[in-house]
């Protein structure tokens, strides 16, 4: 598959959106309510204690909790006792997220088994488009080729953004010789019959010394839209560097090498205070263009040049027959500008975390992507 534009974010009227979509909740909530007494969402209670269990897999924690949820599918709290398990895999730049809402859902509500994986965007759509995840982390839109796998195998699926990520470029912290480069010189440096193997030939006074490359992994929706954004074509790639799904590896390659460059999502970059340098990035396609820094700030705004949103992605069938499937999400959605902050993520505007749990509860699940103040073009079937 080809796409002929860039990943591009944009802002867009998110008052005007969120009022469309309040229009067509209030319409279909008079209808339900016609019907049904406005008997729809889900109630919630008993709290009980439970333990966390930890499991090592493919040199990374995958993380297992056993606890117990009480869920009343059509309204108000009941005493049914609900256990279950809810799979979950994906993206390495969305699980941190994922495992901190999993995490403080299960400390609520005991009795229910969530795990949670890190195959990358790519390798967790592998499996949840023929039906063996529930939920898949990714740090990208689902692609048209995966949509129409999944379509082919009657796996239909609900989109939500969750927070708002930049990628970084970092460099080890004895580098003294940068503090910003360009989209252009990223280019030059990952495209795929890129030349250059030394600081030096990226600009003359820069040091005559090997440059070592970290980047993600061909199954990551990190590698997809870094070369989409950068080299301009999704999937074109030099393939000579340290390749992973997981950026906690990157990181830590960076770390070991004075004269390393890479890059991996924002919130790794935090994870390492003092380990790693990170760099100001200036899109020169721009004639008004400025090295910018990545921030929460020029993250939310997308004056940084290397901001995305990312997502996750619910099986619909199985939200139709899991109440606790349910209730992870809507609890997840409801929370989402928490658990951002908590692991180094810049929120979505809180109006769209309380509108997309509100749709949620209703029986409203698509369209969930336009609500936000950003979309990326050519990156999925939206």
């Amino acid at each position: 598959m080809e796409r002929t534009r860039k990943d591009m974010s944009e802002p867009r009227n998110l008052k005007s959106r969120i009022g469309m979509a309040l229009n067509a909740l209030a319409v279909a909530m008079l209808v339900v309510g016609l019907l049904v007494g406005l008997a729809v969402g889900f109630g919630v209670g008993g709290m009980g204690g439970g333990e966390r269990q930890v499991v090592t897999v493919e040199q990374r924690q995958v993380v297992t909790v056993e606890r117990t949820v009480t869920v009343a599918p059509g309204g108000g709290a009941t005493t049914a006792r609900l256990s279950g398990k809810i799979v979950i895999d994906g993206s390495s730049t969305v699980y941190p997220l994922t495992e901190a809402a999993a995490e403080e859902f299960m400390k609520l509500h005991p009795g229910v088994t969530i795990t949670v994986g890190i195959s990358g965007t790519g390798g967790g759509f592998k499996r949840f488009v023929v039906g063996e995840t529930d939920i898949n982390d990714a740090s990208r839109p689902i692609l048209k080729s995966e949509d129409e796998t999944a379509a082919k195998n009657g796996i239909e699926w609900i989109e939500i953004p969750v927070a708002i990520d930049g990628l970084v470029v970092v460099v080890n912290p004895q580098n003294d010789w940068v503090d910003c480069i360009t989209i252009s010189e990223l280019r030059e440096i990952w495209k795929p019959d890129s030349t250059i193997t030394k600081w030096s030939q990226i600009r003359p006074e820069w040091p005559d010394e090997p440059i070592k490359l970290y980047g993600a992994g061909p199954d990551s929706g990190t590698f997809d839209y870094f070369t989409e954004r950068v080299v301009g074509k999704a999937k074109a790639s030099r393939t000579d560097y340290v390749a992973s799904e997981d950026d906690n590896v990157l990181a830590a390659g960076v770390a070991a090498e004075k004269y390393a460059l890479g890059y991996f999502g924002y919130a790794y970059y935090f994870e390492n205070p003092g380990r790693l340098k990170v760099l100001k990035v200036k899109d020169d396609a721009r004639p008004d263009a400025e090295c910018v820094e990545p921030t929460d700030e020029t993250v939310s705004s997308f004056v940084y040049p290397l901001a995305r949103p990312i997502f996750i992605y619910v099986n619909k069938k199985y939200w139709n027959e899991k109440p606790e499937l349910r209730e992870f999400v809507i609890f997840y959605v409801e929370n989402g500008a928490k658990f951002a902050r908590k692991v180094g993520y810049t929120p979505l505007p809180e109006d769209y975390y309380k509108l997309a749990a509100t749709l949620l509860r209703a029986g409203l699940l698509d369209g969930l992507y336009g609500l936000t103040t950003v979309t990326l073009k050519n990156a999925g079937p939206h």
